[in-house]
């Protein structure tokens, strides 16, 4: 081998260590935040050692963070990720991935807010369906009715707390109108991590949501796939969880957000699940 040769060789060794960490880091997300050695091996599929030795060493550098056998994303890394986020704005950020869903199910996909008391919606990109849901960015609803609502209410117990205690007027056949109801399908969307509704706000129509969160763990948007039930019956809405889920933590991660630790909070209080 010439000097040359060895040269780029010598060159390109790091990148191969780059890549072996970045590997690690990619095994951790916000369903699986803490990991063990042996599950970090399985994720990334190197070898027992090499994961030892560059876990030890990402330690030591405060990229990763170890208690007991668990492991973690380093804290030092949210300093790097608050400079990367910021200046970020969530619309642009949601925009090429409200298109990737819409082009994936071939519906309507959207963002909501928290504003006032109602839930607005701030982005969208439309089915190519003629038949479609009323939706435009400003509408206003009602967090009452629909998946996406309860979505920013499960994490947010004030705000629950206060739509609770006010008339819960129906809007269709199907609205929740009974706060004991609507606390139970909260605690559920909060537990499960997403929300599935059909027939609150417009007869015939489906929705499925997930939340977004910002770098405290707050929820800061919900992410939603809306339809006509006729396109969108539950078993669709159950086979897009996973896709959808992972698309908003696909957002969180990129705003720099993360998964609140779980807390019973006042939306969460035990109730019977409604019936069906």
């Amino acid at each position: 081998m010439s000097r040359q040769d060895g040269g780029a060789a010598a060159n390109h060794q790091p990148l191969l260590v780059l890549g072996k960490i970045t590997e690690i880091l990619d095994a951790f997300s916000l369903a699986r935040p803490s990991l063990t050695l042996g599950e970090i091996q399985q994720a990334t599929g190197l070898p027992t050692s090499t994961v030892q030795r560059l876990v030890t060493n990402m330690v030591a550098q405060g990229l990763l963070d170890r208690a007991g056998d668990r492991i973690r994303v380093g804290l030092r890394m949210s300093y790097w990720a608050a400079t990367a986020v910021k200046g970020l704005d969530l619309l642009a950020i949601v925009d090429p991935v409200l298109r990737e869903i819409r082009d994936e199910t071939g519906e309507t996909a959207c963002v909501f807010r928290a504003e006032h008391g109602f839930r607005v919606c701030v982005a969208i990109a439309e089915t190519r369906h003629a038949l479609r849901r009323d939706m435009y960015v400003g509408k206003i609803i009602p967090l009452y009715a629909g998946s996406a609502g309860r979505i920013l209410l499960a994490w947010d117990p004030e705000l629950a707390e206060r739509v609770l205690a006010a008339p819960l007027e129906p809007l269709t056949e199907g609205t929740v109108t009974s706060p004991r109801e609507l606390r139970a399908l909260i605690s559920r969307a909060k537990a499960d991590g997403y929300a599935i509704s059909a027939g609150e706000r417009e007869d015939s129509a489906s929705g499925l949501s997930a939340p977004i969160f910002d770098a405290a763990g707050r929820v800061v948007a919900a992410l939603t796939i809306s339809g006509p039930t006729l396109r969108m019956p539950l078993a669709q809405c159950e086979a897009w969880v996973d896709l959808l889920v992972g698309y908003a933590e696909q957002v969180t991660r990129t705003l720099g957000g993360r998964i609140p630790v779980a807390d019973p909070g006042p939306a969460a209080v035990s109730a019977p699940a409604p019936p069906g």
